[in-house]
């Protein structure tokens, strides 16, 4: 039995209505899987908490969660609470304090999912961009001088180590490797002229290792071109984290909207929990509206099994989404549906139940 503790933030705004269908897709695999088993607790941290306590989580956050497998994460951020303070005080902190310095997000175009670009074909649009978790332009590091005078001075500064830069390089070409795909990095070498001119070296010295690579470097404006006009070009990308911010969003709104963007921040020594979310935001101005979107909190769930080794149901839930997309009768009002967000889950469950058969494959090892 493969027994694994999952503990839930499920935050703000639509976040709890979305999460509740991740876990609804969970216990269903666990009913149909006589081998695993899943634990969730609950956390009630966000910014109703903030509110209340005037923290988003407990001082022994971290060290609370250190006891989990994973932390399944719904979203932050609501009115009344400065953006800043709910990003830094729980989202931000966790990666951080877990070194989850890898960000997975799957830019891929599922059948069904709606897509503004014309004539692009389904596989046109099918990467993984890793983007840099830890450090670079969100390291915090900075200063504010002068605050309210004439001569006021805001100093933000981005910090790239040779540690934090390497290692995410590093990664990006094993899965490359492993993928057997192209990467491509993505950086703004030309303006940047010590931050990314560093990012381009330390991409040139990592390649020589893998010669079986084929690579690609893009400038970050030509690069954003290029995920609309030609995002074929893309397989592996691994870039930093403002520019991997940006590009993912920007590649969610090609791949069928924000209500499929998922996201995984791995800690890939495993020392530490690693976190799987959905990216949308928490939406306030819909939520308790019962109308959210909640497959990409279970395409987030996806990611979940893969990590924990589980590649065969990572890869049966996400051909679930694609089949109830390409059904069409269970789909919430951003797809173009009149779908209830239970509803949802509920179809993504019952495609998964017609195909029980997975329960006799022998799980994957984890790797």
């Amino acid at each position: 039995m493969n027994s694994y503790k999952i503990a839930v933030i499920a935050g703000d705004g639509i976040g709890p209505e979305v999460l509740a269908e991740g876990i609804k897709v969970l216990k269903a695999i666990e009913e149909l899987d006589g081998n695993i088993h899943f634990e969730f607790t609950h956390f009630p941290w966000g910014c109703q908490y903030y509110l209340k306590h005037g923290k988003m989580m407990d001082d022994d956050g971290l060290e609370k969660l250190k006891a989990y497998d994973a932390i399944y994460l719904g979203a932050v951020g609501f009115p009344g609470v400065p953006d800043h303070i709910s990003l830094w005080d729980l989202l931000l902190k966790i990666r951080k304090g877990f070194d989850q310095y890898v960000n997975l997000r799957p830019v891929q175009l599922l059948e069904g999912a709606p897509c503004p670009l014309k004539d692009v074909k389904r596989e046109d649009i099918n990467m993984i961009v890793i983007r840099e978790n830890s450090e670079g332009e969100y390291a915090g590091a900075g200063d504010w001088l002068f605050k309210g005078k004439p001569e006021e001075v805001v100093l933000q500064t981005g910090v790239f180590s040779r540690k934090g830069t390497e290692r995410i390089i590093r990664y990006a070409f094993e899965l490359a490797r492993k993928e057997k795909k192209t990467l491509t990095s993505i950086s703004k070498g030309n303006a940047l002229n010590y931050s990314m001119v560093f990012w381009d070296e330390v991409f040139v010295e990592v390649g020589k290792q893998y010669p079986d690579v084929q690579t690609y470097s893009y400038l970050v404006d030509a690069a954003a071109m290029f995920f609309v006009k030609q995002p074929q070009r893309f397989q592996i990308v691994v870039t930093s984290n403002l520019f991997g911010d940006i590009l993912t969003d920007l590649g969610a709104a090609i791949a069928g909207g924000m209500g499929l963007a998922a996201g995984a921040n791995i800690n890939p020594e495993r020392k530490y929990p690693s976190m799987f979310e959905p990216v949308h935001g928490s939406a306030p101005d819909i939520a308790g509206k019962a109308i959210a979107n909640p497959l990409a909190a279970i395409w987030s769930v996806s990611q979940l099994l893969d990590f924990f080794g589980h590649s065969t149901w990572g890869k049966e839930v996400l051909n679930a989404i694609e089949s109830v997309l390409v059904e069409a009768k269970n789909l919430t009002p951003d797809m173009g549906g009149k779908a209830k967000t239970s509803a949802v889950g509920d179809a993504v469950v019952a495609v998964l139940s017609k195909k029980s058969r997975v329960k006799e494959i022998s799980p994957d090892i984890v790797q």
